[in-house]
């Protein structure tokens, strides 16, 4: 089948595929510390050198340096080339592959991304104005009066109007942008109209306030009721959320982030001051929306509507939530009352009401267990059996650590299982954590750029660290600001959940051999020592090229330098 596969498909699917769960189908591996290992199958070797660690989704053989992700293996095990280990990975999940339709090159050239983000910018703002002016959009501005929306919160939104116009946009914007931003729909018999037609608008803006796509609702009870933007070039909606732009315009850094399942959910609490919600876009809150909103915040409340089908998406994004969740990290869980969602809940109960149910939301653990112990009773062997069954899976997801011990003891007493008996299948992490001198050891002989590198490629969460700094990159001047420069901003475009994912952001570039090699590098880190350990590479590699920049300046002389670099040298004189 002809056709390239979306970016967005390869990401989801190393999403499902657990590696332990893939290598261990074709090689048996053995439980270690926080990792599984097995006698490689790629060399010949008496004792067990390859290892597979489930958090990272990669696996590194220390014999004979083979490494990767779950792609990678059924390549060089199965010796297939990327497309037919992309098709034999699908088999393995029971997912389909999709195919893009192969558009002709000069048309794929031409295309230029910012002229996407441009007209959809464009179109926003032609939606706004057909809510404002024209006489159809009166009939969606009693509408959202009726909902109890201002003209304040619908301008802070950018809350629109689709005419019913079916070549209302064709008219006045180029086809060719409009195709690729996802705005028109093509019939098969070839005619062309606007997907969006007699609907209030939401623009869906990515965190640097680019508007990427739309979601849309009718103003009655006519079916659907929303309707959602494609995905396209500049839209992944299993990487996005609703009213992160707008969050982030308030507030950087709030305290905590509120899901929410709906977009008028996300207008409501804005409107009611609550300006602190997010909502995913149609689809099930996934591990990288998790992780983007931990970007911003150590906690996150998921929320979900008090009926049947809101209690059934609270336990499905258990998956996520427990492969999220790591040190510095708190999830918790908001059933609302029967029949409530929060906007409805918000003007029936007001604000103050409204976020003290925000505070006093159930932690993860309470909720996980109550929700266990609502299908199988602990009270005989089997119902005890069958509990260590249900939740056991989703304790091993967690990363080794405090939380996991704690919520690993509270198991083995609903159980009533005695500790001895659970640590003979479960080793102590602390049995194979270095010590802190080898640890240091370790870092004394890699160079801080390395350490860095590294460290990113291995937990790409930290990016955040090098977001907060705002350096200015433009000054720094040290071997690897490249390699590192660009990870940044490929973790930031792609945002990966893990190594697994970062590794295919660069598979087909000329750094895959040294990103690889990096990403296998063991640096002996405890998991509490990793981000101290990065802030300090980067803060060491932003001093060590001030200092190199300062004596290069001074070596000048003064009638030389130029009148920015005389102000360079004025504040580095001043903070030295």
């Amino acid at each position: 089948m002809s056709g390239k596969i979306p970016r967005a498909f390869i990401d989801d699917l190393l999403t499902r595929v657990d590696i332990v769960d893939l290598i261990d189908s074709h090689v048996p591996l053995k439980k270690t510390g926080s990792n599984y290992v097995a006698r490689c199958p790629f060399h010949n070797e008496k004792s067990p050198s390859f290892s597979v660690s489930r958090s990272k989704q990669f696996y590194h053989c220390f014999g004979c340096g083979v490494g990767g992700n779950a792609i990678s293996f059924v390549m060089e095990f199965n010796h297939l080339n990327f497309i037919e280990a992309i098709e034999d990975l699908a088999a393995f999940v029971g997912v389909s592959v999709p195919r893009e339709v192969v558009l002709e090159r000069e048309a794929v050239e031409s295309r230029n991304l910012s002229e996407v983000y441009a007209v959809l910018q464009r179109v926003a703002a032609y939606y706004v104005e057909q809510l404002r002016s024209s006489v159809e959009g009166k009939s969606a501005v009693a509408y959202l009066k009726a909902r109890g929306i201002g003209a304040e919160v619908a301008s802070e939104y950018m809350l629109g109007y689709a005419p019913k116009d079916w070549q209302g946009l064709e008219n006045q914007f180029p086809r060719q942008e409009l195709l690729a931003a996802g705005l028109l729909v093509t019939h098969e018999n070839g005619r062309v109209y606007d997907r969006f037609r007699e609907r209030v608008m939401f623009p869906i803006r990515d965190k640097r306030g680019r508007v990427i796509a739309f979601g849309a609702r009718v103003l009655d009870d006519s079916l659907p009721k929303y309707l959602n933007s494609p995905e396209t070039e500049v839209f992944q909606k299993g990487k996005e959320v609703y009213g992160l732009s707008e969050l982030l315009a308030k507030n950087g850094r709030p305290k905590r982030i509120l899901l929410v399942e709906g977009y008028m959910d996300v207008i409501a609490l804005a409107q009611a001051g609550i300006h602190y919600a997010v909502a995913a876009l149609g689809t099930a809150a996934s591990r990288a929306h998790l992780d983007l909103l931990f970007r911003y915040s150590s906690e996150l409340v998921l929320c979900f509507d008090g009926d049947a089908a809101g209690r059934a998406a609270a336990w499905r994004v258990m998956d996520a939530v427990f492969l999220s969740l790591k040190e510095g990290r708190q999830v918790r869980i908001m059933l609302l009352p029967q029949g409530q969602d929060p906007d409805s809940l918000i003007r029936s109960e007001g604000a103050e009401a409204f976020v003290e149910r925000v505070a006093s939301a159930h932690a993860l653990s309470e909720y996980f267990f109550q929700h266990l112990l609502t299908d199988v009773s602990n009270g005989d062997i089997e119902g005890r059996a069958r509990l260590v069954e249900m939740a056991q899976p989703f304790i091993n997801k967690l990363v080794e650590g405090v939380y996991r011990e704690m919520m690993q003891a509270k198991l083995n007493a609903l159980a009533g299982l005695k500790v001895a008996e659970v640590s003979k299948e479960r080793p102590n992490a602390r049995q194979n954590m270095p010590s802190s001198n080898v640890s240091g050891q370790m870092l004394g002989r890699v160079s801080s750029a390395r350490t860095a590198v590294a460290l990113l490629l291995q937990n790409p969460d930290l990016v955040d660290v090098l977001e907060q700094k705002k350096i200015d990159w433009q000054l720094l001047d040290f071997p690897g600001k490249s390699l590192l420069f660009t990870l940044m901003h490929k973790i930031i475009e792609g945002n990966p959940a893990n190594t697994a994912m970062v590794l295919e952001l660069f598979r087909e570039s000329t750094e895959y051999p040294q990103v690889l090699a990096l990403a296998q590098m063991d640096l002996q880190l405890p998991e509490s020592g990793i981000r101290l350990q990065f802030i300090g590479a980067i803060d060491r590699l932003i001093e060590q090229a001030s200092e190199k920049l300062y004596t290069e300046l001074l070596k000048k002389n003064l009638t030389d330098l130029t009148l920015a670099e005389k102000e360079m040298l004025k504040k580095m004189r001043i903070n030295n």
